[in-house]
């Protein structure tokens, strides 16, 4: 009786570690804000954002946890909230609203990450200064730490950021 039973959990156990298990989909893990500002080039590939695996997930819940709460601890005059990341719906609801607006950035197809106070806007854009311009909009809104744009101002190039959803053919700049 034990045989059949000791054979079907070898079976299930083979099973489990040749297939790839759901939890290594890429996912928000940490609900951080991450939406489109602009769209005005249709062929930009969409950046990865916040979307990483349970592995990248683990590796991310230390540093996450010391880096919310080190300044607030610190008593530094700019940390209000108890945990950096408390900031990060208000910045983005800034950062949207400002875009909208503004009307900033029209020649653009721009999204947005806002992870502990940092922001990072990837996408494309059709003008080589855009990535100081759009550092310089953020920067100036309330709470922000750190703004990082990384964008691609050649269509032919290779997107220079993480991107969402790979391209099929890997040969090939999305």
């Amino acid at each position: 009786m034990a045989a059949p039973r000791l054979v079907g959990i070898a079976v299930a156990l083979a099973a489990f570690c040749t297939h790839p298990r759901a939890d290594d989909a890429l996912r928000n893990w940490f609900d951080d804000p991450f939406f489109a500002i602009t769209s005005a080039i249709p062929d930009c590939p969409q950046p990865a954002g916040p979307y990483t695996s349970e592995s990248d997930r683990r590796v991310q819940a230390h540093r996450r946890a010391e880096k919310g709460t080190t300044c607030w601890l610190a008593k530094e005059d700019d940390c209000e909230r108890h945990n950096a990341y408390a900031y990060d719906r208000d910045i983005a609801a800034a950062i949207a609203g400002a875009v909208r607006d503004r009307h900033a950035f029209a020649d653009t197809s721009l999204w947005v990450t806002v992870q502990g106070r940092v922001v990072y806007v990837e996408g494309c854009a059709r003008s080589p200064r855009a990535e100081a311009e759009i550092e310089a909009f953020v920067r100036a809104l309330p709470h922000v730490q750190q703004a990082i744009a990384i964008v691609r101002t050649d269509p032919a190039a290779r997107a220079p950021y993480k991107l969402r959803h790979p391209p099929a053919n890997p040969g090939r700049a999305p």
